[in-house]
């Protein structure tokens, strides 16, 4: 199907964490209904985080433009109150509104250890990887939120792994992970209690089993030969390009009606029954519930319906 164009043209958005995966898709596909995309995070073609990848917020404001949009990058640590503070203020001055904040801030796949306790894990990994999960989306919500609500209809994406009833009742991963995550999950909710009389929304949301450029670089596959990650991984053929759930913060952002989803925790799959759009592929994958109806159970991969 062919994608709406141009329904976010005058608007003004921030991703926070936009330098690679979920980030970037969601600033880019942003950037293809016409929004100006302000893209933030610590990969500079200048200097690298501990992360030591390629992907560099330059390189994602620049697909922004060429998707249709306007992207800006900003060098910003999250942690960093007085780096979010001049990020914000450069937003006012610039531009004199915010349309839409996506908290995309994570930066723990090298410190999550799997299925490792409390008592095992590296202290220190954990403790950062909650200041990097939650802390940065606290500080970001504090200084961007003000001027997101100077006009009406503003909306925060709050960006997580997993929905609020899958994991309820799954550990996810290793307890510091399992924490931060429902922690976002629950910021979301918090903050549409915060936000909803004020005229905005919030949600929290998640994609599913993503294409990321860490994951292909893991499964040693690209995104042209994906599929060959299946004959270990059969499971893989589930997952879905960065763009899916781009996609999904883009149909959102153009909602007149998005305040119906204020409080509550969402995924790309789900949303994409409901605005229509399609991942690169034309596909649909609805991820969470395929983990609950064909992975967790233990069936053999089959996709056949859910994508």
């Amino acid at each position: 199907m062919a994608e709406p164009q141009r329904t976010l043209e005058g608007k003004v958005a921030l991703v926070a964490g936009a330098t690679r995966g979920a980030g970037r898709g969601i600033a880019v596909q942003l950037g293809a209904r016409g929004a100006t995309v302000y893209v933030s995070g610590r990969s500079t073609r200048g200097r690298r985080s501990e992360y030591d990848r390629p992907e560099t917020i330059e390189e994602t404001a620049e697909l922004v433009t060429a998707a249709g949009g306007h992207g800006i990058a900003v060098v910003a640590d999250h942690l960093v109150p007085a780096e979010v503070e001049a990020l914000v203020r450069r937003v006012d001055a610039e531009r004199g509104r915010l349309d839409v904040l996506v908290n995309d801030i994570w930066g723990g796949e090298l410190l999550f250890e799997w299925d490792g306790t409390v008592w095992e894990h590296d202290l220190d990994n954990g403790l950062r990887l909650m200041r990097l999960a939650v802390e940065t989306h606290a500080i970001t919500s504090h200084f961007a939120v003000p001027l997101l609500l100077r006009e009406p209809g503003g909306l925060v994406v709050e960006m997580t792994d997993g929905t609020a009833e899958y994991n309820a009742s799954r550990y996810r991963v290793s307890f510091f992970y399992d924490i931060a995550k429902a922690a976002v999950l629950r910021m979301a909710f918090a903050l549409g209690h915060e936000l909803g009389p004020r005229g905005a929304t919030a949600v929290a949301l998640t994609p599913g089993w993503l294409r990321s450029e860490m994951m292909l670089d893991a499964f040693g596959v690209s995104e042209a030969n994906w599929r060959d990650a299946l004959e270990k991984v059969p499971h893989f053929g589930i997952s879905e390009t960065p763009s899916y759930v781009g996609r999904a913060v883009a149909a959102l952002a153009a909602d007149p009606d998005v305040s119906r989803w204020n409080g509550q925790s969402l995924s790309s799959g789900q949303l994409a029954g409901v605005y229509g759009f399609t991942d690169l592929d034309g596909s649909r994958p609805d991820a969470w519930r395929y983990m609950v109806e064909v992975q967790d159970p233990g069936l053999p991969a089959d996709t056949t319906g859910y994508r």
